[in-house]
């Protein structure tokens, strides 16, 4: 079937097509085929009937089935495509013969390698608080150490959070645990970690699960201080001493961990950004690095062709398995596994969950996975795909993906965010009209493969972007000083 020159296929299997860009009634589709009713750019059209209750295919996958006769030419949409997924499910292994990833190309970039052996690509001082009470005061010691010690370390920044009381169980369990992993990341060259002395979660536990450097860590309870601000002032020049001998090194681009993001996403998303962020992935680990894949529920009806890729049984059985405790976590509150796409993904032409879950696992290249980590935890380092337990929500995802390890985040979006997160993270726009309307948001234009650029061509590109990011360059989310961090609250607050 010949398509005209405005809509994309994705497989041959397809029974729709993307528009790349707006179509109007009568508009040519295909061969015999043309437009029914305007299709606005990033939706779905039609290319042969589909009748009422059958599958409706994208992807070369089941996307959901037709609640309604659909004829070629249709718009296919919320009206007439609704999901197929339900509840629970079973899974059987059946691994998939390993796809070819990219020669190796021996590229490096300038990374800070640390006395445990992994490699940061920024070499900051973060100011960390136990309990939402210090919130501000580790913001304020932040503020004024950044002006005082300008220019003699990568930054100075306050990573806060509104939680560490009036918590029980895994609530707190979790608090401590990310604030931990957050205050052993590669990228933090040294660590101010503030308590309040009465909290839950407290100075003790918390430093001894982290197990850091003495060197590089200070930490102290406001209630205990004097003048608090002074005294985190102090320790934050006591550790700018030790933290601005360290040099950027060549390292190579097995020291990277690379996370994988999408927010905001549009009906090419999974055309243009989240496929060539894919090939990135693929980059990585075939130098030996990882990549890190998150938002569980945001896999839901494309979960099969990640558990064909397991590097083992065991894998697949351990991704069967943070599968459906999310959707079991979701069936206990009461909420359906399929309440997904956003209203703006609706609007960008997405439809169901099974369609953003097939587009958002694009990000993920081919590459074999080879561990799953549950929320909290950190990626072992193994060259392949690391799948995360984390929801679809943004910040948490994205803090997760920091606190398990990763030292870049790629961040793709077709509507745009301003939000930035503790790594530093390169917004993709899946299309050029977001790219050209939010210079200081965009990092880089995935728009341009719509417009025809080969997707390998883009790929070159953006790793440059990559290499140079890890090698010190700033984000547009740094120099707009974003920074955030959220933690998933799932218990009781007393």
């Amino acid at each position: 079937m010949s398509l005209a020159a405005s809509l994309l296929r994705i497989d041959p299997r397809d029974d729709v097509a993307v528009a790349m860009r707006g179509l109007a009634a009568r508009d040519p589709v295909a061969d015999g085929v043309t437009a029914r009713t305007d299709i606005p750019a990033g939706h779905k059209v039609a290319l042969r009937p589909v009748a009422k209750g059958e599958a409706v295919r994208k992807y070369g996958w089941p996307i959901g089935h037709a609640t309604a006769d659909i004829a070629a030419g249709d718009h296919v949409h919320t009206h007439n495509l609704a999901t197929a997924l339900a509840g629970l499910e079973t899974y059987s292994w059946k691994p998939a013969a390993p796809e070819p990833l990219p020669a190796p190309e021996g590229r490096t970039f300038l990374g800070y390698r640390r006395r445990d052996g992994r490699v940061g690509t920024r070499n900051e001082i973060w100011v960390l608080c136990t309990v939402g009470c210090v919130a501000r005061t580790a913001q304020k010691i932040a503020e004024a150490a950044s002006r005082r010690f300008a220019g003699r370390v990568d930054g100075v920044v306050a990573l806060t959070h509104p939680f560490g009381c009036s918590q029980l169980g895994g609530d707190l369990d979790a608090t401590r645990t990310m604030t931990a992993a957050l205050a052993a990341h590669p990228n933090a060259g040294g660590v101010l970690i503030i308590g309040l002395g009465c909290e839950s979660n407290q100075l003790g536990p918390l430093l001894a699960e982290a197990r850091l450097d003495p060197e590089r860590l200070r930490a102290f309870a406001a209630q205990s201080a004097e003048d608090e601000v002074e005294a985190g002032l102090a320790a934050v020049e006591e550790l700018v001493r030790v933290t601005e001998r360290d040099v950027r090194e060549p390292c190579p681009v097995s020291d990277l961990v690379v996370g994988l993001k999408c927010g905001g996403s549009d009906g090419l998303s999974g055309l243009t950004a989240n496929p060539l962020v894919g090939r990135i992935a693929d980059r990585v680990c075939a130098e030996g690095g990882a990549a890190i894949l998150t938002e569980i529920p945001e896999i839901f009806g494309a979960e099969r062709l990640l558990m064909a890729r397991a590097a083992s049984e065991a894998v697949h059985e351990d991704v069967a398995r943070v599968v459906n405790d999310f959707k079991a976590y979701f069936l206990g509150h009461g909420e359906p596994v399929s309440e997904n796409p956003s209203p703006g993904n609706i609007e960008g032409g997405i439809t169901t969950l099974e369609e953003k879950s097939l587009g958002a696992v694009q990000k993920a290249g081919r590459a074999p996975v080879t561990e799953v980590v549950r929320y909290g935890g950190r990626v072992r380092g193994r060259a392949g795909v690391a799948l995360l337990e984390a929801p679809g929500n943004d910040a948490v995802s994205s803090t997760a993906l920091t606190a398990a390890g990763a030292t870049v985040i790629l961040f793709t979006t077709g509507r745009g965010t301003p939000l930035g997160f503790p790594a530093p993270t390169l917004k993709l726009a899946t299309n050029s009209g977001l790219a050209q309307r939010k210079p200081h948001w965009i990092d880089f234009d995935a728009g341009r493969i719509a417009a025809g650029e080969p997707i390998e061509g883009a790929a070159e590109a953006l790793m440059d972007l990559v290499v140079a990011t890890a090698s010190g360059r700033p984000t547009r989310a740094e120099e707009n000083g974003e920074r955030e961090i959220a933690l998933w609250k799932r218990g009781v607050t007393l």
